[in-house]
């Protein structure tokens, strides 16, 4: 419990757990921050590490003045993108038999939302998963284990990169530092995390209703 406490306030406090991580380590917060986001992208077992909301607050405090914000920018957009392309290729040598066995960190019911998403979207998936926490971990791994052809990998996931690393800290940097954006920052964070889930409780709510109504 104590753990997940720690975790949730790391989260809900981005901006002082990152304002600290600069003031303590200058430029090697950019080091940090391509590790979180590979992570996040790049391994099936870390899909719970912040995503959009770190994004928000690095492009903020880039607007204070903590960091090159276009420098930020390349630095996650390569994180992204080289983590997208370590999934895929763990998915595409080790395939479904790294969820084989009890793990608490590997969930089959996210592989099988993940393959369910491709049904829906094809390939687009793996540009349209970014805004998605949890399906954007396992997109590129799903991808892997069909063997989508690289080159349409590479071309999708490098558009999704940019557009999602973009997106979200261009944003930050931009309305990060209005005043009552940066008052209230911690329920933006808030918000943020509630509108990345929202696709998937939406989709619950619906297996639910579908499963209600066959029963």
């Amino acid at each position: 419990m104590e753990l997940i406490s720690t975790f949730v306030d790391v989260v809900l406090h981005l901006d002082v757990h990152l304002q600290w991580l600069v003031s303590n380590y200058g430029h090697w917060v950019y080091l940090i921050l391509f590790l979180i986001i590979f992570c996040e992208t790049g391994l099936v077992v870390t899909p719970f590490l912040p995503g959009d909301s770190l994004l928000f607050v690095a492009g903020a405090v880039a607007a204070g003045g903590g960091m090159y914000v276009h420098a930020l920018f390349a630095v996650l957009a390569a994180a992204s993108f080289s983590g997208d392309n370590t999934n895929y290729w763990i998915g595409r040598f080790l395939g479904p038999r790294v969820f084989r066995g009890r793990s608490r960190l590997l969930h089959p019911a996210h592989l099988e939302r993940t393959q369910r998403f491709y049904e829906k979207h094809g390939g687009k998936t793996i540009v349209i998963a970014r805004f998605l926490p949890i399906v954007r971990t396992f997109a590129p791994f799903v991808a892997g284990i069909g063997r989508m052809r690289y080159d349409r990998f590479l071309a999708y996931s490098f558009s999704g990169s940019v557009l999602w690393i973009g997106a979200l800290t261009y944003t930050g940097y931009f309305f990060g530092n209005i005043p009552f954006i940066k008052k209230n920052l911690s329920l933006v964070i808030v918000a943020i995390v509630l509108l990345s889930i929202m696709p998937g409780i939406v989709e619950y709510l619906r297996k639910r209703g579908r499963a209600a109504k066959s029963a």
